[in-house]
């Protein structure tokens, strides 16, 4: 029983750029005892591994299993797509409750096999979505839910951004599991699981290289369109690109806009911003205010860690996004719509 006394929660890799974010804040989270290890970033030319920890001041260890020697209630893992399976499987054999970044894996056997290590093992599988707390959504789902904009009937997402910078592995399909297809499907991909609770049933994809075809390091593809078809015929078409120029004064954004026979809504949870000119970057200004997305998810999951109430969105929301991108991927080597036959439900 954990009781009152403080979380102790591993972090498990660097490698993601939402690591730090993280650790800052697990740092400073009062009740909870952090640690990290990146022995996979000891050695690379990014800031990575021990170095890392030292500037932001947060314990370290050399290896993962010196952290999960310490007994860990929770991790997060945060290491590059490819390698969340055999990280994920190390914490649930030590009994230590997972939230692992998105996507969960970059196969469906990989995402399968992390949900049933985990189920075996009696601990929980939270795949991190921090826009499935951002105040807006939860707006719109109560209109969807209330009937306020009658039987939904379509829908639109975006998720664009800039090339991911300070971590290469991000555009290399061997470790990412792809480019912008995968990055950014996902997010709208698992709202769309939470809003419609209804088995996506055929993806339509298709992808190209034309945004950022100049950079050699950018060998994944940087622009994306899904079509999505869910149970009831509900279609919705997301972009998923690296659209944002490197000179944007933000990392990008995402939207969703649901039309209903009643009505339609939208939400932009990260368009929240005073805008201006700042004479420092001689460029223009973009300063956020409002909910921080990452500590809402990270709460969420500290609080059922604490009280034993598996969080959401689980490992099966992770498994469901996977399979959607997966779909998306063979559309897109196919030229063909992919239909799935035997879609997992809404848990």
């Amino acid at each position: 029983m954990i009781g009152d006394r403080p979380l102790r929660v591993g972090l498990m890799s660097f490698a993601h750029t939402h690591a730090a974010g993280y650790a800052q804040l697990l740092r400073d989270w009062p009740g909870v005892e952090l640690l990290t290890t990146d022995p996979d970033g000891e050695g690379s030319a990014e800031l990575r591994g021990a170095a890392l920890a030292a500037e932001l001041d947060v314990p370290y260890v050399p290896t993962y299993e010196d952290l999960l020697d310490r007994a860990p209630d929770a991790v997060v893992v945060c290491s590059e797509n490819v390698n969340h399976r055999p990280l994920v499987e190390l914490a649930a054999r030590a009994g230590a409750h997972v939230l692992c970044e998105k996507p969960l894996a970059t196969t469906v056997a990989d995402a399968e096999a992390m949900v049933e290590a985990c189920r075996a093992a009696g601990v929980f599988l939270m795949t991190a979505y921090p826009v499935r707390f951002a105040p807006s959504f939860a707006a719109l789902r109560s209109l969807v839910d209330a009937g306020a904009l009658g039987e939904v009937l379509l829908a639109t997402g975006t998720n664009n951004g800039k090339v991911p910078a300070g971590r290469a592995w991000f555009t290399d399909p061997a470790l990412a599991g792809g480019g912008a297809l995968v990055d950014h499907t996902v997010h709208v991909a698992d709202l769309l699981d939470a809003l419609l609770e209804r088995p996506l049933t055929r993806v339509r994809a298709t992808v190209n290289h034309v945004l950022h075809a100049d950079r050699p390091e950018v060998t994944a593809e940087t622009g994306g369109l899904v079509s999505l078809t869910y149970a009831g015929g509900v279609e919705v078409v997301v972009d998923c690109s690296w659209s944002v120029p490197d000179e944007a004064p933000t990392w990008g954004g995402l939207t969703l806009e649901v039309f209903g026979t009643r009505g339609s809504a939208a939400i932009a949870p990260f368009s929240d911003r005073l805008d201006g000119f700042t004479p420092a970057t001689g460029g223009a200004a973009w300063l956020p205010f409002g909910s921080n997305l990452d500590q809402l998810m990270l709460a969420a999951f500290l609080d059922g860690v604490r009280t034993g109430t598996p969080p959401q969105p689980d490992g099966g929301a992770g498994l469901r996004t996977v399979r959607a991108v997966v779909a998306a991927q063979e559309s897109v080597r196919t030229g063909r719509p992919v239909d799935l036959e035997e879609p997992a439900t809404t848990t």
